[in-house]
């Protein structure tokens, strides 16, 4: 057998479509939807991304500010500029691009942006209210592949999902998403003993760990939904966390690039104007 592709980029038109309706009405309403990125340093990856990001909301009709900060600028610098734009009502979404220099601590300039205008939904409260099933913003990943996963009928409830990753921007907030939707979840990581064992028992696996070939068809059961989360570049060319011959077994699989990727940014946009619109209300 060979998997069905899910098509991220096929999903993502589809939401940014709806995304473009949306900022219309918001506009006609007298409201700019309006996101504000802070880039530290210069970092060529990350201001790929903040430049695909600003790409994203001009299509969408949602204003972007970009605001660059030289790579040296102090922790009090930075935390003052996020209070600036906490306090300036035309903004309704702050994103911090991470990651940051090593001299910032991370922890602390997340908790700085207001928890109505995190766009990424990483603030403490936010990612509470997540592990509660409350309204808040969620993870532009975690997210993404919800909706994903809706969009191709993958059955959730009931299902057995296994995460291979425990970060705060992907494993962690995705295996609350996946409890909230009735699933029964198996966080792992590149420590656990035996992962194969345990990764040939999911219905759903999700692979974020950025190690290129973390999981190959050995580890996967026939027909299972595979997620790849990974973006790892090797000689040249862009790899996912799974390996090639998954595409062999599994039932559903994302492509890299192409799959989770797009989904990502999809989500931002559709963040940014949940958080416009609530602040309107």
């Amino acid at each position: 057998m060979s998997a069905i592709k899910m098509d991220g980029k096929a999903v993502t038109a589809k939401m940014n479509a709806l995304s473009r309706e949306r900022a219309q009405r918001l506009r006609a309403q007298g409201i700019e939807p309006h996101l504000a990125v802070i880039l530290v340093g210069d970092d060529p990856a990350s201001q790929t991304y903040v430049g695909s990001k600003e790409r994203a909301c001009m299509n969408a009709g949602i204003r972007s500010t970009v605001i660059r900060l030289p790579g040296d600028t102090a922790q009090e610098t930075l935390i003052e500029k996020i209070q600036e734009l906490n306090a300036d009502k035309s903004v309704h979404g702050i994103l911090v691009q991470l990651p940051l220099p090593m001299h910032l601590n991370a922890d602390q300039v997340i908790e700085a942006i207001d928890p109505m205008k995190d766009v990424d939904g990483f603030h403490p409260i936010n990612m509470g209210k997540l592990a509660l099933d409350l309204p808040a913003s969620v993870p532009c990943t975690p997210a993404g592949i919800m909706v994903l996963l809706s969009e191709y009928d993958i059955e959730i409830p009931g299902s057995h999902v296994v995460i291979v990753g425990r970060s705060r921007i992907v494993g962690r907030p995705m295996a609350l998403l996946m409890i909230n939707a009735h699933a029964t979840v198996t966080v792992c990581n590149t420590r656990t003993p035996n992962l194969g064992e345990i990764t040939r028992q999911a219905d759903i696996l999700v692979v974020a760990t950025g190690h290129r070939n973390t999981v190959d068809a050995s580890m996967v059961r026939e027909g299972a939904v595979v997620i790849d989360v990974g973006i790892n570049r090797f000689e040249g060319k862009l790899y996912g966390d799974v390996a090639a011959d998954v595409a062999d077994k599994a039932g559903w699989l994302t492509p890299v690039p192409g799959g989770v990727g797009p989904m990502t940014v999809a989500m931002l946009l559709s963040n940014t104007l949940d958080l416009a619109e609530m602040q309107r209300g």
